[in-house]
C-alpha cells in the first residue's frame, strides 16, 4: 500500500493529467472545428448491431479487380494507328507490385489514461488508473484467406507488474487482442480460427445470451469501452442460407471473464464478511484443461419482415466465479448451460428489443449446494429512439429470478446476506452529439430498486480531428448494503481522463 507521500505524489500527477485533458477539451481550436466532421463518435458505447447484420459473407474475391475501360482522357485515345509492324513492339512490362505487401493494412493508436479514486479505500491505491498503451493492428486481405493480429503494449505504474505476462487476463506488458485467420471456402460458409472478439445479443451493457468473456476491470476503472469485450481463443463457423443463418463457436479451453481484480477493485468477501482489496486477493480454481473443459455456443438467426429474431445455446461454465471450494476457499466456475432467444424491431419511431434466457446450473439443478450459484431465469426489455436531432435515449428493464430460492436461503450459514428471489434493474442511456458531431456527451445509469444500489457512467469525448481525441469520464457507484451487486463496488468510485492519437 502507498504511504502518505506516495498518495500526495499521485494526487498531484493525476490532477495535472485531468486538468490538462479538461483544458484541451475546452480549447476546441477553430481550425479543427472547420475541418470536415468525422463519423459520429460513441459507437463503441452503443448497443451492438442487430444480430447477424455484421456477419454476412464477404463479396466474391475479384469483383473489383477488372481492368478499367479506356476514356477520351486515356493516353493515346483518338490518335492515329502506328504503321504496320510498329505496334508489335511491346513496351517493357511494369515491375509487378508486391501483392503480399499491398494487401497489408496497418493501423494503431497511442492512448494515455489517468484516474483518481474519489472514495477512501484502505485496501487500494489512490490511483485507480494510470497507463500508456500502444496498439498495433495489422491485417492481411488475400483472395483466399485473410488474417489479423492486434496487440497492445502497456506501461502500467499502478499495478506495476511488467516482469510477468498473462495473455489470459491481459495483465503484464502485452495484451494480445486478436490473432486469427479467416477464409470462405464456400459461398455460404465463413470460417475464422484463433484469438478473436465475439459478441451477440441485444442488451446495452446487460448480457444474457452473450456468454463470451468480458473485462469488468476495464469498465470499472475507465478504459476505452472496446476493452469491455475480452478476447476468446476459438473457432467460428458461419453458415448462410436464404431463410436462416447459423453461427457455431467452439472454444477448446474455457475463457473466463476478466472479473474484478482486487489488486485494482475492492469487493465483498463472503469469507471475511467485509469489503476487501489488495489485502485479500481472490484465488480461483481455473479451468485450464484443453478440450476436456471446452465451451460450445450456437446462434440461429434470421428475419421476418422488419423483425429480427435469434435463438441461442451455450454449454460451458459460469464466466465469473459462481461457486466456492469449502475446503480451501478457492473460487470456482461451476458448469453452466444457457438457452435463450431474442427479438428486435421497429416500434413507435424507435427500436424495441426483448431477450430472455434460462441459466441451467448443470452441477446443482435442485439448488441444494450452498457453495454453488443456483439456476436463474433472466429477461430483458429495451427501447431506444432519437428524441430530437442528435439526442438519443435508450432505456432497459432487466429481471434476474433465482430458482429454488427457499433452498438457497436454507443452506446459507448464520449471518450471511440473504438475497431476494428477484433482482430488478433499470438502465437509461442519454447520448448527445454537438459541435458538428465532434463532441459526444453521454451518461449511462443502472439502478436496482430491489438491491437499492446503482452505477452511473458520465462521459465526454471530443475529436479534434481524425487522429486526436480527448476524453473525461467517471464511474460513480453507490449502494445501501456492502454485499449487493453494485454496493460492494462503492469504494471504487473514480474519475479519469484520456488522450489518444490514432493513425
Amino acid at each position: 500500500m502507498s504511504d502518505s507521500n506516495e498518495h500526495t505524489r499521485w494526487r498531484l500527477i493525476w490532477a495535472l493529467i485531468l486538468g490538462g485533458a479538461l483544458g484541451a477539451l475546452l480549447a476546441c481550436p477553430s481550425q479543427a472545428m472547420a475541418q470536415a466532421p468525422p463519423l459520429p463518435e460513441g459507437l463503441d458505447d452503443s448497443p451492438a448491431l442487430p444480430a447477424g447484420l455484421d456477419d454476412g459473407p464477404a463479396l466474391p474475391a475479384g469483383l473489383d479487380d477488372g481492368p478499367d475501360e479506356a476514356t477520351d482522357d486515356s493516353p493515346g485515345a483518338g490518335e492515329p494507328a502506328l504503321p504496320e509492324g510498329l505496334g508489335e513492339v511491346e513496351a517493357p512490362a511494369p515491375e509487378p507490385e508486391d501483392s503480399a505487401f499491398s494487401s497489408l493494412r496497418f493501423r494503431g493508436f497511442i492512448d494515455g489514461r489517468g484516474g483518481l479514486r474519489l472514495a477512501d479505500d484502505p485496501h487500494e491505491d489512490t490511483a485507480s488508473l494510470g497507463e500508456a498503451r500502444l496498439q498495433i493492428d495489422v491485417a492481411y486481405e488475400g483472395d483466399q484467406i485473410s488474417g489479423r493480429v492486434v496487440s497492445d503494449f502497456i506501461y502500467d505504474p499502478v499495478l506495476d507488474e511488467h516482469d510477468t505476462l498473462d495473455l489470459e487476463t491481459g495483465e503484464g506488458p502485452v495484451d494480445l487482442r486478436e490473432a486469427n485467420l479467416a477464409a470462405s471456402p464456400l459461398d455460404f460458409l465463413d470460417l475464422k480460427i484463433g484469438r478473436q472478439i465475439l459478441t451477440w445479443g441485444t442488451g446495452d451493457l446487460v448480457f444474457i445470451n452473450d456468454l463470451f468473456p468480458k473485462d469488468w476491470n476495464a469498465l470499472l476503472i475507465g478504459r476505452d469501452m472496446a476493452y469491455l469485450k475480452a478476447p476468446s481463443d476459438a473457432a467460428k463457423a458461419s453458415i448462410y442460407t436464404e431463410w436462416v443463418n447459423l453461427d457455431l463457436i467452439y472454444t477448446p479451453r474455457f475463457d473466463a471473464d476478466r472479473f474484478p481484480d482486487r489488486r485494482r477493485v475492492s469487493s465483498w468477501d463472503p469469507m471475511l464478511s467485509r469489503l476487501a482489496g489488495q489485502d485479500a486477493v481472490v484465488t480461483v480454481d481455473t479451468r485450464s484443461a484443453w478440450f476436456d473443459e471446452a465451451e460450445y455456443a450456437a446462434r440461429l438467426y434470421g428475419r421476418i419482415g422488419a423483425l429480427e429474431w435469434a435463438a441461442y445455446g451455450y454449454r460451458g461454465y459460469w464466466k465469473s466465479p459462481a461457486g466456492m471450494n469449502p475446503t480451501n476457499g478457492e473460487a470456482t466456475f461451476p458448469a453452466l448451460g444457457v438457452y435463450g432467444a431474442s427479438f428486435r424491431g421497429p416500434l413507435a419511431g424507435g427500436i424495441a428489443s426483448v431477450e430472455g434466457g434460462w441459466y441451467d446450473a448443470v452441477d446443482d439443478r435442485e439448488g441444494r449446494d450452498p457453495f454453488s450459484r443456483n439456476g436463474e431465469i433472466r429477461a430483458l426489455v429495451g427501447y431506444e429512439r432519437e428524441l430530437v436531432s442528435e439526442l438519443t435515449l435508450g432505456v432497459q428493464y432487466y429481471l434476474e429470478h433465482m430458482q429454488h430460492h427457499d433452498r438457497h436461503l436454507a443452506g446459507l450459514p448464520p449471518g450471511a446476506p440473504r438475497p431476494e428471489a428477484d433482482r430488478h434493474v433499470v438502465t437509461a442511456r442519454l447520448t448527445m452529439l454537438s459541435l458538428s458531431q465532434r463532441l459526444t456527451s453521454s451518461i449511462f445509469a443502472f439502478y436496482s430498486p430491489s438491491d437499492e444500489d446503482g452505477y452511473v457512467r458520465p462521459r465526454v469525448r471530443y475529436a479534434f480531428d481524425d487522429h486526436l481525441t480527448a476524453e473525461i469520464g467517471g464511474n460513480l457507484l453507490f449502494g445501501q448494503d456492502p454485499y449487493t451487486f453494485f454496493g460492494q463496488l462503492r469504494r471504487n468510485t473514480n474519475v479519469y481522463s484520456a488522450v489518444r492519437w490514432a493513425w
